[in-house]
């Protein structure tokens, strides 16, 4: 495996394990940072409320952990080339899901506008390196660039 590769998905990833190793130490301050911009929908609220009876935790702290485990896990899995394609396309879709509730630009003014603009745009180089991962997987085998023609 090229080493530039290795030192590549380990430097993408390296966000995920930081950020996830935060949430998980701090589940109560992420899960009200996630109350003040997730809303529950009328149609899942009879579903939340037997999740939250079952496990005796509210959803918003449920939702943080969750968000730590996979942001954490993920991230060291990438790192250990592990699930490696697979673990990208979570990933991938957890930092466009996070994008949009937590970037929403379009939705501000001034300079708050302006820092999730720049954050909206980190998280979608974030994406571009997460689906070339996805595409070249472990990439134990070296890329084919160009087909030799004989």
């Amino acid at each position: 495996m090229h080493i530039f590769f290795v030192i590549g998905r380990v430097a993408l990833v390296l966000i995920f394990i930081v950020s996830g190793a935060q949430k998980l130490t701090d589940i109560s301050g992420t899960a009200t940072l996630i109350a003040s911009k997730i809303m529950i929908p009328d149609v899942a609220k009879s579903l939340v409320s037997q999740i939250e009876a079952t496990t005796g935790q509210p959803i918003h702290w449920l939702l943080a952990l969750l968000t730590g485990i996979v942001e954490f896990a993920g991230g060291l899995l990438i790192a250990f080339n592990v699930g490696t394609r697979w673990v990208a396309a979570l990933l991938l879709i957890f930092t466009v899901v996070a994008s949009y509730y937590y970037h929403d630009f379009w939705n501000m003014t001034g300079a708050d506008q302006t820092d999730n603009i720049v954050h909206a745009q980190k998280n979608l180089a974030i994406v571009g390196g997460l689906l070339m991962l996805f595409a070249l997987g472990s990439a134990r085998q070296p890329p084919v660039l160009v087909e030799r023609l004989e």
